[in-house]
């Protein structure tokens, strides 16, 4: 239309279909984000934080409540147009939603707990003729029994012509789902294609399981979301760790799918190539995020590649055709498990290049000096530690160290490219955690018992003494004091964010959990079989059973809560994927009150991913206590502009462009920081005139 101003829409999670975050936009640039000023802001008015990037189409920007109500908003103003409740409160994290349309419709494609719901997407209305009344139940067609199933869409679907692909959160101790990847027709949600990520008999690396192995276990799956490359109709799904995520005695081999970037095609959900980026995970070293599809340089000729991010540190980098690696990766060995049964893989690959973002080894020069007191502790800590980095099995009774830690290096929220230079930006956690195993008693390992159902479901988070590692692992002492009886259940049920939800338990079972949360020490918890005859063990407990459990999830903290390793805690990098060598790399976020007393740039941990511009600036908010939203200089790391939000930037933004006026909107939610509220407001940025 003649004189119409120019609008840019981010269609898409991830901004564009090669998921990297990338904005031709210029209108803020380098000279002038200085001018940036809150445009509107948009108040869920709910409570629990916040990890959704949302997308913008046509002037509408489309989002989650933390509770996973969906709305819709004038993406100029941040007036409500309208606000869909699926009548489910939401409890896990939801990190975005997809848009679709042909000449005839539009809709929003999002995920709320086990379900997938098409919305109209100019009223909000359900779309009748989709699924079962405008929705599929994901625990569906995964060849087990639908109600005992546990799955969560974490992560959008991704679109390709007229299927949304979907994967989805899975519990990571056993029993567990199966982790496939699944293809639903876009206009009536009914199944097109699956893909086996534990292949079953006559499938693809069947033969790296044990025969039988696929009938119990579960999981490696893809929590993180996908990437598709359009023209090419290849589907790039990175997947976790099998179950359960620390003991695999009863998994021995490489165990293909987990812990794989794989591509297929996405038409037909077809195995074209796959790279295994972790044989026999006993780590969680998921691959943690969408791959970034951008174009290198490789001998004078234009290669298309897809990068992916690891919890290690590390970035692989391949032909996305054919997965060649671009820069080489090297294999080698690593120490062999002492624990009985357990056969740890003799080999690991890493690329040679780039070099890791996080930091690989803690050694005794590398502990806390931040005072005197805390270095001498930490030290103190680190000598009864085992620390001999990457991929070393744990022990029983011994902690070792995972350097970087369980949640990376890198996380969910990825990594963005400049398709104009081949950039990669990419925010990494750099904190040592620990962990080991312990031997399960008779009576844990065979029998029926609370005490047995919490150890092999709950400890593996909230460790063996309910301590937990708090605040994304929540200590349970004194649980029924502060929660009720039907609170507590309902989050077992459910999950609660980064905790899945166990829908495979029944009543009783609960019954017995919090009968064990209740007073941990009696007898009657602990009981023997002969004591319990009125209790039946279920199938799936007696799948549960292993002789070696997880003893918790524990960051390495000193005695007043900060991290017991020497700065930088949290990164920002900028690595050139033509030559993999760094470009630039700064500390990422700072705790205020260390700040306060001169401590700054220390770098804290932090959650949501970066986005890039041809205005030459790099918005990312993401660092978990200070609760900034800043930009940096593209080219060289400088810090331009920065601000507060009502609570942490825990989610990746985005910028658009509507009637010639660019934005930048974050959700900011928080919910990291123990000693901050947590909430769920957007803020969209512009130029002050």
């Amino acid at each position: 239309m003649p004189g119409k101003k120019k609008s840019h829409d981010w269609p898409i999670y991830g901004g564009t279909p090669e998921n990297n975050h990338f904005s031709s936009l210029q209108q803020i640039n380098r000279k002038n984000v200085k001018r940036l000023r809150v445009a509107w802001t948009f108040d869920t008015e709910e409570s629990g934080g916040l990890q959704t990037s949302p997308i913008v189409v046509d002037g509408v920007l489309y989002g989650l409540t933390p509770t996973q109500k969906v709305f819709a908003l004038n993406a100029v103003t941040g007036k409500l147009l309208w606000k869909f409740d699926p009548g489910i409160r939401g409890t896990q994290p939801d990190r975005g939603l997809a848009y679709w349309s042909d000449a005839n419709s539009s809709r929003i494609l999002v995920g709320v707990m086990n379900f997938a719901y098409a919305l109209d997407a100019a009223t909000g209305t359900l779309i009748a003729g989709f699924g079962e009344d405008g929705r599929i139940d994901l625990r569906q067609n995964l060849d087990r029994d639908p109600p005992s199933q546990s799955i969560y869409m974490t992560s959008p679907a991704v679109i390709y012509k007229d299927l949304m692909i979907v994967g989805g959160r899975e519990s990571e101790t056993l029993p567990a789902s199966y982790g496939d990847v699944r293809a639903y027709d876009v206009r009536s949600g009914k199944l097109r294609w699956s893909f086996h990520t534990i292949p079953r008999p006559g499938e693809f690396g069947y033969e790296t399981w044990p025969k039988d192995a696929w009938k119990a276990s579960g999981a490696a799956n893809n929590w993180a979301g996908m990437t598709v490359d359009v023209e090419r109709g290849i589907v790039y799904v990175p997947t976790g760790s099998a179950a359960f995520d620390f003991y695999g005695a009863d998994r021995v081999g490489d165990d293909l799918f987990a812990d794989s970037l794989i591509a297929l095609n996405a038409e037909t959900g077809e195995r074209i190539w796959h790279f295994q980026g972790v044989r026999h995970d006993l780590w969680d070293r998921d691959f943690p995020a969408p791959p970034v599809l951008l174009t290198v340089e490789r001998d004078r000729k234009k290669v298309d590649a897809v990068a992916q991010t690891t919890k290690q540190g590390f970035v692989f980098l391949f032909d996305r055709a054919n997965g060649k690696p671009l820069f080489p990766i090297e294999c080698r060995n690593y120490p062999p498990s002492d624990v009985p049964g357990e056969v740890a893989a003799p080999q690991q690959c890493l690329p040679t290049k780039p070099a890791p973002f996080a930091r690989q080894l803690l050694t005794e020069s590398l502990v806390s000096e931040r005072t005197p007191e805390v270095h001498e502790w930490a030290l103190q800590k680190f000598h009864i530690l085992r620390s001999e980095g990457q991929f070393v099995p744990f022990s029983v009774g011994k902690d070792t160290v995972i350097f970087p830690g369980f949640d990376g290096g890198a996380e969910w929220g990825g990594a963005a490219a400049d398709p104009e230079t081949g950039i990669l930006y990419v925010n990494a956690n750099d904190l040592a955690w620990t962990g080991a195993l312990a031997e399960n008693t008779p009576s844990e390992n065979t029998e029926n018992t609370p005490k047995a159902l919490y150890t092999s479901q709950c400890a593996v988070c909230h460790g063996e003494n309910m301590a937990g590692s708090p605040p994304a692992m929540p200590s349970l002492i004194g649980i029924m004091d502060r929660k009720s009886a039907a609170e507590i259940s309902a989050t077992i049920r459910n999950g609660k964010g980064r905790m899945p939800g166990f829908s495979n338990l029944s009543e009783d079972r609960i019954s017995d959990l919090l009968s064990y949360l209740t007073n941990p020490g009696d007898k009657q918890n602990g009981a023997s079989e002969n004591d319990r005859k009125d209790l039946e063990t279920p199938p799936e407990a007696q799948a549960a059973a292993m002789k070696y459990h997880f003893t918790g999830y524990r960051k390495f903290l000193d005695p007043d809560g900060y991290p017991a390793v020497a700065p930088p805690w949290g990164t920002l990098s900028a690595i050139n994927l033509n030559t993999g060598e760094y470009v630039w790399k700064i500390p990422l976020g700072e705790y205020p009150e260390l700040a306060a007393e001169g401590q700054k740039n220390t770098g804290t941990e932090n959650y949501g991913g970066p986005v890039v511009t041809a205005g030459g600036l790099v918005f990312i908010g993401a660092t978990n206590f200070d609760k900034k939203f800043r930009a940096f200089d593209k080219s060289t790391g400088a810090l331009l502009w920065e601000t507060t939000l009502p609570f942490a930037g825990n989610a990746t933004p985005v910028t658009y462009e509507v009637n010639g006026k660019q934005f930048v909107v974050i959700a900011a939610g928080g919910g990291k920081n123990p000693k901050s509220k947590s909430g769920g407001v957007y803020v969209a940025f512009a130029l002050k005139k």
